[in-house]
Protein backbone atom coordinates (compact mmCIF):
# COMPACT_ATOMS: atom_id res chain seq x y z
CA UNK A 1 0.00 0.00 0.00
CA UNK A 2 1.18 3.72 -0.66
CA UNK A 3 1.75 5.82 2.24
CA UNK A 4 1.50 9.43 1.16
CA UNK A 5 3.78 12.04 3.47
CA UNK A 6 3.65 15.99 3.78
CA UNK A 7 4.83 18.17 6.33
CA UNK A 8 2.54 21.10 7.23
CA UNK A 9 4.14 24.38 9.18
CA UNK A 10 1.42 25.36 11.98
CA UNK A 11 1.63 27.72 15.20
CA UNK A 12 2.32 24.28 16.98
CA UNK A 13 4.99 23.55 14.64
CA UNK A 14 5.63 21.24 11.67
CA UNK A 15 2.97 18.80 11.40
CA UNK A 16 3.91 15.37 9.44
CA UNK A 17 0.75 14.34 7.33
CA UNK A 18 0.07 10.77 6.29
CA UNK A 19 -2.72 9.16 3.71
CA UNK A 20 -3.48 6.43 1.75
CA UNK A 21 -5.76 5.76 -0.80
CA UNK A 22 -8.86 6.18 1.62
CA UNK A 23 -7.74 9.27 2.92
CA UNK A 24 -5.56 11.39 5.71
CA UNK A 25 -4.41 8.34 8.52
CA UNK A 26 -2.03 9.55 10.92
CA UNK A 27 -1.22 13.39 11.24
CA UNK A 28 2.35 13.63 13.82
CA UNK A 29 2.48 16.43 15.96
CA UNK A 30 5.14 17.36 18.91
CA UNK A 31 8.75 16.75 19.10
CA UNK A 32 9.86 13.78 17.46
CA UNK A 33 6.90 13.43 15.32
CA UNK A 34 8.63 11.81 12.43
CA UNK A 35 9.88 9.20 14.60
CA UNK A 36 6.22 8.11 15.72
CA UNK A 37 4.92 8.63 11.93
CA UNK A 38 7.63 6.36 11.14
CA UNK A 39 6.55 3.87 13.69
CA UNK A 40 3.22 3.88 13.13
CA UNK A 41 3.57 3.18 9.03
CA UNK A 42 5.90 0.39 10.32
CA UNK A 43 3.30 -1.01 12.94
CA UNK A 44 -0.11 -0.22 10.47
CA UNK A 45 0.97 -0.43 7.16
CA UNK A 46 4.11 -2.80 7.44
CA UNK A 47 6.86 -2.75 4.38
CA UNK A 48 5.34 0.16 2.86
CA UNK A 49 7.48 3.67 2.32
CA UNK A 50 6.47 6.85 2.79
CA UNK A 51 6.41 9.06 -0.32
CA UNK A 52 5.95 12.09 -1.11
CA UNK A 53 2.54 13.62 -1.38
CA UNK A 54 2.87 16.22 -3.43
CA UNK A 55 -0.24 17.75 -4.44
CA UNK A 56 -2.45 15.43 -3.07
CA UNK A 57 -2.26 16.76 0.75
CA UNK A 58 -3.71 20.32 -0.36
CA UNK A 59 -7.27 19.45 0.84
CA UNK A 60 -5.55 18.26 4.12
CA UNK A 61 -3.22 21.21 4.42
CA UNK A 62 -5.59 23.78 3.31
CA UNK A 63 -8.48 22.84 6.16
CA UNK A 64 -5.88 22.60 8.75
CA UNK A 65 -4.46 25.85 8.05
CA UNK A 66 -7.67 26.85 8.08
CA UNK A 67 -8.26 25.63 11.32
CA UNK A 68 -5.30 27.54 12.72
CA UNK A 69 -6.13 30.59 11.13
CA UNK A 70 -9.64 30.59 13.19
CA UNK A 71 -11.34 30.11 9.59
CA UNK A 72 -12.66 26.38 10.37
CA UNK A 73 -14.05 24.92 13.09
CA UNK A 74 -15.30 21.77 11.21
CA UNK A 75 -13.23 19.48 8.95
CA UNK A 76 -14.55 17.61 6.21
CA UNK A 77 -12.07 14.95 5.35
CA UNK A 78 -12.13 11.69 4.04
CA UNK A 79 -10.49 9.64 6.67
CA UNK A 80 -8.38 6.25 6.67
CA UNK A 81 -8.82 5.23 10.86
CA UNK A 82 -6.63 2.72 11.75
CA UNK A 83 -7.24 1.28 15.27
CA UNK A 84 -9.45 -1.75 17.24
CA UNK A 85 -13.25 -1.53 17.14
CA UNK A 86 -12.96 -0.19 20.88
CA UNK A 87 -10.69 2.45 20.25
CA UNK A 88 -12.75 3.52 17.31
CA UNK A 89 -15.91 3.73 19.22
CA UNK A 90 -14.07 6.17 21.65
CA UNK A 91 -12.43 8.14 18.38
CA UNK A 92 -16.22 8.51 17.52
CA UNK A 93 -17.13 9.90 21.03
CA UNK A 94 -14.43 12.21 20.79
CA UNK A 95 -15.44 13.62 17.52
CA UNK A 96 -19.16 14.45 19.36
CA UNK A 97 -17.45 17.65 21.62
CA UNK A 98 -18.11 20.71 19.96
CA UNK A 99 -15.39 23.20 19.09
CA UNK A 100 -14.88 25.31 22.51
CA UNK A 101 -15.89 22.83 24.89
CA UNK A 102 -14.14 19.91 26.70
CA UNK A 103 -15.40 16.74 28.04
CA UNK A 104 -13.90 14.36 30.46
CA UNK A 105 -12.97 10.30 30.46
CA UNK A 106 -15.74 9.62 32.40
CA UNK A 107 -18.31 10.60 30.18
CA UNK A 108 -16.39 9.41 27.02
CA UNK A 109 -16.70 6.08 28.88
CA UNK A 110 -20.84 6.59 29.54
CA UNK A 111 -20.70 7.77 25.62
CA UNK A 112 -19.55 4.18 24.75
CA UNK A 113 -21.14 2.18 27.14
CA UNK A 114 -18.44 1.06 29.39
CA UNK A 115 -18.89 3.61 32.87
CA UNK A 116 -16.36 1.71 34.65
CA UNK A 117 -13.71 1.97 31.86
CA UNK A 118 -12.10 5.58 32.30
CA UNK A 119 -8.60 4.15 32.35
CA UNK A 120 -9.22 2.10 29.32
CA UNK A 121 -10.79 4.79 27.35
CA UNK A 122 -7.97 7.54 28.42
CA UNK A 123 -5.68 4.89 26.95
CA UNK A 124 -7.58 4.81 23.42
CA UNK A 125 -7.59 8.65 23.43
CA UNK A 126 -3.95 8.68 23.44
CA UNK A 127 -3.53 6.63 20.63
CA UNK A 128 -5.43 8.88 18.64
CA UNK A 129 -3.46 8.78 15.08
CA UNK A 130 -5.39 11.83 13.79
CA UNK A 131 -5.37 14.72 16.59
CA UNK A 132 -6.80 17.93 15.84
CA UNK A 133 -9.38 16.07 13.31
CA UNK A 134 -10.07 13.82 15.54
CA UNK A 135 -10.09 16.60 18.98
CA UNK A 136 -8.46 14.14 21.82
CA UNK A 137 -7.33 17.92 23.06
CA UNK A 138 -11.21 18.44 24.40
CA UNK A 139 -10.60 15.40 26.79
CA UNK A 140 -9.76 16.90 30.61
CA UNK A 141 -9.28 15.53 33.65
CA UNK A 142 -12.29 15.36 35.81
CA UNK A 143 -11.56 18.42 37.73
CA UNK A 144 -11.15 20.47 34.38
CA UNK A 145 -7.14 20.54 34.97
CA UNK A 146 -5.30 19.09 31.73
CA UNK A 147 -3.79 16.01 31.40
CA UNK A 148 -1.62 14.05 29.08
CA UNK A 149 -1.47 14.91 25.52
CA UNK A 150 0.73 12.89 22.72
CA UNK A 151 1.67 16.08 21.76
CA UNK A 152 2.87 17.73 24.45
CA UNK A 153 0.56 19.36 26.90
CA UNK A 154 1.96 23.28 25.83
CA UNK A 155 0.15 22.07 22.23
CA UNK A 156 -2.82 21.32 23.84
CA UNK A 157 -2.85 24.45 25.80
CA UNK A 158 -2.35 26.14 22.54
CA UNK A 159 -5.02 24.56 21.27
CA UNK A 160 -7.57 24.95 23.80
CA UNK A 161 -6.77 28.31 24.15
CA UNK A 162 -7.77 28.91 20.29
CA UNK A 163 -10.58 27.49 20.55
CA UNK A 164 -11.68 29.97 23.29
CA UNK A 165 -11.68 27.37 26.10
CA UNK A 166 -8.88 28.58 28.05
CA UNK A 167 -9.12 31.28 30.76
CA UNK A 168 -5.95 32.44 32.21
CA UNK A 169 -4.88 29.19 32.43
CA UNK A 170 -7.35 27.00 33.59
CA UNK A 171 -9.90 25.39 31.75
CA UNK A 172 -13.53 26.64 31.40
CA UNK A 173 -15.86 24.31 33.22
CA UNK A 174 -18.76 24.20 30.56
CA UNK A 175 -18.08 20.53 30.10
CA UNK A 176 -19.68 18.74 27.16
CA UNK A 177 -21.95 15.68 29.06
CA UNK A 178 -24.02 14.35 26.22
CA UNK A 179 -24.45 10.33 27.67
CA UNK A 180 -25.65 9.57 24.12
CA UNK A 181 -24.89 10.39 20.37
CA UNK A 182 -27.87 12.36 19.38
CA UNK A 183 -30.03 11.73 15.85
CA UNK A 184 -28.47 13.33 13.51
CA UNK A 185 -24.59 13.78 15.34
CA UNK A 186 -22.09 14.21 13.33
CA UNK A 187 -20.29 10.44 12.38
CA UNK A 188 -16.49 9.13 12.10
CA UNK A 189 -15.87 6.93 9.02
CA UNK A 190 -13.98 4.06 10.62
CA UNK A 191 -12.17 3.02 7.11
CA UNK A 192 -14.31 2.96 4.44
CA UNK A 193 -12.77 5.83 2.87
CA UNK A 194 -15.76 8.44 2.97
CA UNK A 195 -15.95 11.48 4.33
CA UNK A 196 -16.08 12.07 8.30
CA UNK A 197 -17.18 14.92 9.95
CA UNK A 198 -15.94 16.36 13.37
CA UNK A 199 -17.81 18.58 15.49
CA UNK A 200 -17.69 22.13 16.10
CA UNK A 201 -19.44 24.50 13.78
CA UNK A 202 -19.67 25.27 10.48
CA UNK A 203 -16.93 26.72 8.69
CA UNK A 204 -16.92 30.44 9.48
Amino acid sequence: MRVLYSQLESPVGILHLASTERGLTAIALGESSYAWLSRFRERVFPGSELEPAGKAHERFERELSEYFAGKRRLFDLPLDIRGTDFQKQVWAAVTQVPFGRTTTYATLALLVDRPKSSRAVGGANGANPLPIVIPCHRVVGASGHLTGYGGGLPIKRWLLTHEGVLRTGAVQMGLFNRTRPSRGAPFLDTGSGQTAKTQGGERS
